[in-house]
């Protein structure tokens, strides 16, 4: 009988596309992939360490899995995995730890499955993690996750990717458009380009710091791949997010009209103790591009409260910085420390509860940010790429530019896209629509 595996994925889409991958590999060597709630012999964990909760849910996640399967193989992987493998090799049920370069390698430790008496350890410095392995995510059949790029030579004080993923490196060209067409192939709609650093594509591309290629030439290369409909970027940072991508996005066919581009803070002061590398005035210029060219863009927001050194009068600055951008919605991440980085021994930590607070506060205003950019878009046609889950009786879908929509399930909508008018809100925060092509479909 066929090894059964399975899997569970923290974090990005930059993990899932990793996760799906590596499930490839397991069933060409001829394993059956099941759900993480099914009997298998194997669990493979793919970890985060970007947030405190990420790394708590680790442990909760092997219970699940013993739960099931008390013999089952552990296996952990990823940057948690990579930053800490101490750690999780000393939970208990946890079998084996691979770090950044070992993941992808991960059939040369599993040999026959038994269990270990303690985890066992396999992870490299991290600046031998300087080589690439393209990935790619089916996560339904509507959209892929396809990465791009991996690493980060940035050096943000509060970030641990660089320590658990490495240098800046790329996919080649070459690689991503044959992905792109495997993905188109497989009649799956939509395709999100994903990285770490996805603005800095080009660098390590073929194994050293020089560019060969850049964004704008990856973005381009792709608007040509045939039988792709959609294409969306990810989180690209703004100061890397130039004038002649977003211009060429605008008059694409492919591209979609979403961004989302991390901000952190609205505050200059803070930004410089993070070390980012733009100031407000920049993201302010890279908002204002995006609207003048593609007025019902969607534009999303990374931003971070309780920084060391966060006064009262730096978050309400970010509060009113974000209050009056023209921006659609809010990713709010409360800041927690992580070893190694150098904000974790700044002065001026802000409470906990402080932080809460005003992580209520941003995610208030990313509410109200949301439902103004969808009342923005009501009466409007738009074109809508219908989900395969049934919700409580409900399909949603996704507009080009990022509004969620519900309708009454139908199977036959899965995986196909419309033509719409936007309706009106419902009391979900979602939106109700008329079909364009209402000879097709009728009665929603």
């Amino acid at each position: 009988m066929k090894k059964k595996v399975a899997f569970y994925t923290l974090g990005c889409k930059l993990n899932f596309s990793e996760t799906s991958t590596i499930a490839r590999g397991f069933q060409e060597d001829g394993y059956e992939r099941v759900e993480f709630t099914e009997q298998a012999d194997m669990y493979v964990i793919n970890t985060c360490s970007v947030t405190e909760n990420a790394d708590k849910r680790f442990k909760t996640i092997v219970k699940q899995a013993q739960k099931v399967n008390p013999d089952a193989f552990v296996a952990a992987i990823g940057c948690y995995a990579q930053l800490k493998p101490e750690a999780l090799a000393a939970v208990d049920g946890v079998d084996l730890v691979l770090g950044a370069s070992e993941k992808f390698k991960i059939a040369d430790y599993v040999n026959d499955l038994s269990k270990n008496a303690q985890g066992e350890i396999h992870s490299c410095e991290i600046e031998e993690a300087d080589f690439y392995v393209g990935s790619y995510a089916i996560g339904d059949r509507t959209r892929a996750f396809l990465k791009v790029q991996d690493g980060c030579d940035y050096k943000c004080t509060y970030c641990t990717i660089p320590l658990a993923r490495g240098i800046s490196r790329s996919d080649t060209l070459e690689n991503v458009l044959k992905n792109a067409a495997e993905i188109s192939s497989k009649g799956i709609k939509e395709i999100v380009l994903t990285g770490v650093n996805i603005g800095d594509y080009g660098k390590g591309e073929f194994g050293n710091k020089k560019h060969e290629h850049t964004f704008l030439d990856l973005v381009q290369a792709l608007d040509r791949v045939e039988g792709i409909h959609r294409l969306r970027i990810s989180s690209i940072e703004p100061n890397l997010l130039k004038n002649e991508t977003i211009d060429f996005v605008a008059q694409s066919d492919a591209f979609v009209p979403h961004f989302h581009i991390p901000l952190q803070s609205g505050s200059d002061d803070l930004l410089k103790l993070m070390k980012r590398r733009y100031m407000s005035g920049l993201y302010v210029d890279r908002v204002n591009r995006i609207k003048q060219t593609m007025p019902n863009a969607c534009i999303g927001v990374d931003v971070i409260v309780g920084f060391p050194g966060e006064t009262e009068e730096h978050f309400l600055e970010t509060y009113h910085f974000l209050n009056e951008l023209d921006i659609s919605y809010l990713h709010v991440f409360t800041y927690s420390e992580r070893d190694n980085t150098p904000a974790a021994t700044m002065a001026g930590e802000v409470p906990k509860n402080v932080r809460n607070k005003r992580s209520k506060m941003l995610r208030g205003l990313s509410v109200k940010k949301r439902r103004a950019f969808y009342e923005s878009q009501l009466g409007s046609q738009r074109t809508v790429l219908f989900e395969g889950e049934n919700k409580e009786g409900y399909i949603h879908g996704f507009t080009e530019n990022y509004v969620k929509v519900k309708s009454t399930w139908n199977p036959e909508l899965v995986n196909t896209l419309h033509q719409i008018i936007l309706k009106e809100i419902d009391v979900d925060g979602l939106v109700r629509f008329d079909f364009v092509d209402t000879a097709v479909f009728t009665n929603y």
